[in-house]
C-alpha cells in the first residue's frame, strides 16, 4: 500500500476567523497552479483540511514545489482507506514500514468521525499490537518515538501518515494585496521581495536601468533574480525605467554629496506613478537601516516625503550577513553577485551624505524641473511579463 495523498497544513490561516475562506481558496488555486506541470495531480479541500491527490505521481518532486508555496505550515504523505478496523490496521503498517531509517514508533489516533465505533484509545492500543506483531526491528516509545503513525477517521475515509515535511509558512499569495518592489541587481532587494510575499503580498517590480552606462548584462541580472521569485509567487511584472537622462540631469544639477538623496526621491516619484496606474497600494525596498548613506534614518526621511504611498522595508532590521544567509537559501545570491553594475552603483559619490534635511534639499530642488524628464520616463516604461516556466521565454509586452 503507498501513499496516494499528500496533506496539506496551514497553521497561522487558522487565526482569519471569518476570513480563513478566502485565505484557503487562494492558497488551494496557488498549489494547483504550482503543480501545473502535473496534470494528474488534483488539490482537494475536505471539512477543514487540504490534499493533494497525487492518482499515480510520484510524490518527491511535489512536494518539492509545494516547499515553495506560501501558507503551507507542513504536509506529510497519506494513505487513504477505508473506514475499517482491517483497512486501517494494513495502512497504519505500511506507514510504519516505509519509514526505513526509524527504530521506534507510537501511534496517535483522532477520531474526528465520532459514528466510528471504537475510541481513540482503544484503537491507539489496537494499532500498536497489531504494528508490534507484524513488524520486526520496532519498539513503542510513547515519548520521543523516530516515527509518529498518525490515524485521523473522518466522514468518509481514514487518512494515515508517518511524516512530517516543514512548508514555507507565511501567508498564501494574493492575500495581502499588491507591491511594486524595486528591484536593483543586488543582494538585497530579491530578499526583500521574498519576503513580502511570504506576507501574503503579490508584487510587481520596478527596475532602473541607465544604458551606456548599465548594460544589457546588468538587466538580464533582474530578469533572472525575477525568475527564481516567480517559484514562490508565480509570474510577475516587471517595470523597466529609462533612467539615463533623469540620472545625468540630476547629477548635473544637484551637489554630489546630495546626488544619490535626490536620485532616490526620483525613483520614489516615477514608481509612485506606476503604482497609481496599476492600482498597487504600497511600495517595497530592499534597504536596511544604516547599511548605507541613502538608508539612513534621516535619509529615509527625506527620501519618503516625495509620496503618500507606504514604503515597506521588510529587511530594516537585517544585519548584510542575514540578507546574504536569506538569499542563498533562497537562490538568488550567486545572480545577484554577477559583476554587473546597476543604476545605483555606478554613479556613487565619493562622501554622499547621511543626515540630509527636508529643507535642504527642498532647498536644492527649488530651481530643477525633473517633471518632464519624469514624464518622460514613465512613457516610455517597458513591461515585461516573468513567468517560472523553463521552457518560456519573458513576454515583452508593450511599453505602458
Amino acid at each position: 500500500m503507498n501513499y496516494d495523498h499528500i496533506l496539506i497544513r496551514y497553521g497561522e490561516l487558522g487565526l482569519k476567523g471569518k476570513n480563513i475562506k478566502q485565505f484557503i481558496l487562494q492558497l488551494q488555486k496557488n498549489i494547483q497552479q504550482a503543480l501545473i506541470d502535473f496534470p494528474k495531480v488534483r488539490v482537494t479541500r475536505s471539512q477543514g483540511r487540504m490534499f493533494i491527490v497525487l492518482n499515480g505521481e510520484s510524490p518527491e518532486p511535489i512536494i518539492d514545489k509545494c516547499k515553495n508555496v506560501f501558507g503551507i505550515y507542513s504536509m506529510s504523505l497519506a494513505i487513504k482507506v477505508e473506514n475499517n478496523e482491517e483497512a486501517i490496521k494494513e495502512g497504519a503498517l505500511s506507514a510504519l514500514t516505509q519509514s526505513k531509517e526509524a527504530k521506534t514508533f507510537k501511534v496517535s489516533v483522532r477520531r474526528a468521525n465520532k459514528r466510528f465505533l471504537i475510541r481513540s484509545q482503544e484503537l491507539n492500543r489496537i494499532l500498536g499490537a497489531h504494528l508490534l506483531k507484524n513488524s520486526s526491528d520496532y519498539t513503542v516509545d510513547v515519548h520521543h518515538p523516530d516515527v509518529e503513525v498518525k490515524v485521523e477517521i473522518r466522514e468518509k475515509a481514514t487518512y494515515i501518515t508517518s511524516t512530517v515535511i516543514r512548508g514555507a509558512g507565511g501567508l498564501p499569495v494574493g492575500t495581502g494585496g499588491k507591491s511594486l518592489l524595486l528591484l536593483s541587481g543586488g543582494i538585497d532587494s530579491p530578499v526583500a521581495g521574498y519576503l513580502m510575499m511570504k506576507r501574503g503580498v503579490k508584487l510587481e517590480m520596478i527596475h532602473f536601468h541607465s544604458p551606456p552606462f548599465t548594460s544589457e548584462r546588468a538587466k538580464q541580472k533582474v530578469l533572472d533574480l525575477t525568475k527564481v521569485l516567480t517559484e514562490f509567487g508565480g509570474t510577475i511584472n516587471i517595470h523597466l525605467v529609462p533612467f539615463t537622462k533623469l540620472q545625468q540631469e540630476i547629477f548635473k544639477v544637484i551637489p554630489e554629496r546630495y546626488a544619490m538623496t535626490v536620485m532616490r526621491r526620483v525613483m520614489l516619484q516615477i514608481s509612485e506613478r506606476v503604482c497609481e496606474k496599476k492600482k498597487i497600494l504600497a511600495m517595497s525596498t530592499g534597504e536596511s537601516l544604516g547599511q548605507v548613506a541613502s538608508q539612513t534614518l534621516a535619509s529615509m526621511n527625506v527620501i519618503n516625503e516625495v509620496t503618500n504611498l507606504p514604503v515597506l522595508r521588510p529587511l530594516v532590521g537585517f544585519d548584510k550577513e542575514e540578507i546574504i544567509n536569506y538569499s542563498k537559501r533562497i537562490g538568488t545570491y550567486d545572480i545577484s553577485v554577477r559583476p554587473y553594475e546597476d543604476c545605483c552603483t555606478i554613479f556613487v559619490p565619493k562622501s554622499p551624505v547621511t543626515n540630509p534635511t527636508r529643507e535642504k534639499v527642498n532647498y536644492l530642488e527649488k530651481d530643477t524641473d525633473f517633471s518632464e524628464l519624469i514624464h518622460e520616463a514613465v512613457e516610455k516604461i517597458q513591461l515585461i511579463k516573468v513567468d517560472n516556466k523553463p521552457e518560456s521565454q519573458d513576454n515583452f509586452d508593450e511599453l505602458l
